[in-house]
């Protein structure tokens, strides 16, 4: 490397890398013009020293700079472990909000803050979080996961949670729109149907109602095909990205695929085709996750750049600046206050 960073604005597609380091080839692929952004899985952190070393790799490729993302959100969703706080699955949050709501929204203003000053220490921008899905019981991808079965509950935790994220520095991305919570497959391995009515589907949809209004930068919709609404699942429905989140509801910020190497993506066709079609959808950037390959053909088929209004709502995405590393958290009497909440709990991960 030359030191020298490409000038060159963010794409619409996210890729994942292999290993704790970046390989010639990755650095080669992330300079394509069609790439916005990395998300990053728990094969990539060893621990945070390298972890922000390689984020500080990926950030220094290209001006403005990649994205970073990662999936954690607590419990078994969190990529990102040893010398990091182990947060507890949002359920938990939800039982403790039966007994005590306000200690139970205190809990999770100060899990935000702990997990956006954890990655944000280490040079991650933001994580696909919170879940705002409610609790059907009868989703095993989802199941704790989700902070309660009533909608207005579920509102006030993510609220609470969301403000967290950004005394941290970070932005939030809810999923998975309009709710994947009633839906029994998972859709990493096969194609969720919800055959519920629009109507019945509506309750679902209120945390996102709140929470787009509070402005929340990021959602992602569902690999689920809500069957009496529309023959397209949502994160490639423009009824549900359009008409509803778009039109209705008045969400301005950034939709982000799921994965769309997912089960429940295959069935619009290969990997460039489901690309098109999530973004003509509505989606403005595109995950594709653990399939070099098809990775390798979506950048070669794609053709398309983000809109300048796409590059404005993804520019909100950047983690705002970091005072302290990861090293230097402690330093932090915002940050100290908010783990000390966390740690003094009884809560399990």
């Amino acid at each position: 490397m030359s030191g020298l960073q490409v000038q060159c604005p963010l794409g619409p597609v996210m890729l994942d890398v292999a290993g704790v380091e970046l390989t010639p080839e990755e650095r080669e692929r992330l300079l394509h013009p069609v790439v916005g952004g990395v998300i990053l899985f728990s094969r990539n952190y060893a621990d945070p020293g390298q972890i922000s070393r390689l984020t500080a790799e990926i950030h220094g490729l290209r001006t403005p700079s990649l994205l970073i993302a990662v999936d954690h959100e607590g419990g078994r969703v969190q990529r990102f472990r040893d010398g990091f706080t182990r947060l507890p699955p949002m359920r938990e949050l939800g039982r403790l909000h039966d007994s005590d709501a306000d200690a139970a929204r205190a809990l999770a203003h100060s899990i935000g803050a702990v997990l956006a000053f954890e990655l944000r220490g280490c040079g991650v921008d933001f994580s696909f979080a919170p879940v705002l899905d409610l609790d059907h019981d009868r989703s095993g991808v989802i199941g704790n996961r989700a902070f309660h079965s009533n909608p207005q509950c579920v509102g006030e935790l993510a609220t609470a949670l969301v403000a967290g994220l950004a005394e941290g520095g970070m932005g939030a991305v809810g999923k998975h729109f309009p709710g994947h919570g009633y839906a029994e497959a998972d859709s990493h391995v096969d194609m969720p149907v919800d055959a519920r009515t629009y109507d019945q589907i509506e309750r679902d949809m209120q945390p996102f109602v709140r929470l787009v209004t509070n402005g929340i930068p990021g959602i992602m919709p569902a690999h689920v095909l809500y069957a009496a609404v529309d023959s397209q699942p949502a994160g490639y429905s423009r009824f549900w990205l359009k008409t509803v989140l778009r039109e209705r509801l008045g969400f301005d910020g950034t939709i982000f695929s799921d994965d769309l190497t997912m089960v429940g993506a295959q069935g619009a066709g290969g990997i460039v085709e489901r690309g098109w079609l999530a973004l003509d959808a509505g989606c403005e950037m595109v995950l594709v996750c653990n399939d070099p390959p098809a990775a390798g053909t979506l950048l070669d088929g794609l053709k398309r750049a983000c809109s300048p209004v796409a590059l404005t709502r993804l520019a909100r995405l950047h983690g705002r600046p970091r005072p302290l590393d990861f090293a230097g958290l402690g330093r932090s009497s915002s940050y100290s206050a908010a783990r000390e909440d966390v740690l003094r709990r009884t809560l399990t991960a």
